[in-house]
């Protein structure tokens, strides 16, 4: 479980660095001009949303900082929330690759290599936290 825990703590400074990067990212995609003509309450609705997100993703790091072993097998819960947070970059991987503007992600294609490499990271460590860790794998 120790290679785990330290992989735990991995995905902790990964998703820190998302949370950071985030922070330039209205700049460089000029999101005060693209959403100048959206009505007012979108606007709010968006900002609001990013800031939801960007405050979740800092917990998801202070979980994987602070509790690495449990979310690494040592308790059931944190096999849970492994699971979880497996499911959760898997599906944020998929949104990735299917859904966002293919020409925005190729006019970025360095950012875009980089948090693709970083979202796999993430869904590997955290599947196999949740199916490896503690000493009997599966065990809610």
């Amino acid at each position: 479980m120790n290679h785990l825990v330290g992989a735990v703590r991995v995905a902790g400074v990964i998703q820190l660095v998302i949370v950071a990067v985030n922070f330039s990212l209205p700049g460089k995609l000029h999101v005060r001009e693209q959403l100048g003509t959206a009505p007012r309450f979108i606007r709010q609705i968006f900002y609001a949303h990013w800031a939801y997100i960007l405050l979740l993703l800092g917990l998801f790091s202070a979980l994987c900082l602070g509790f690495p072993a449990e979310l690494a097998g040592a308790s059931s819960l944190g096999r849970f929330l492994s699971a979880f947070l497996a499911t959760f970059w898997l599906s944020r991987l998929a949104v990735q690759w299917t859904y966002y503007d293919r020409d925005m992600r190729r006019a970025n294609r360095t950012l875009d290599s980089l948090y693709l490499a970083a979202l796999v990271i993430l869904s590997i460590v955290f599947a196999l936290a949740a199916r490896l860790g503690g000493s009997h794998g599966w065990r809610w």
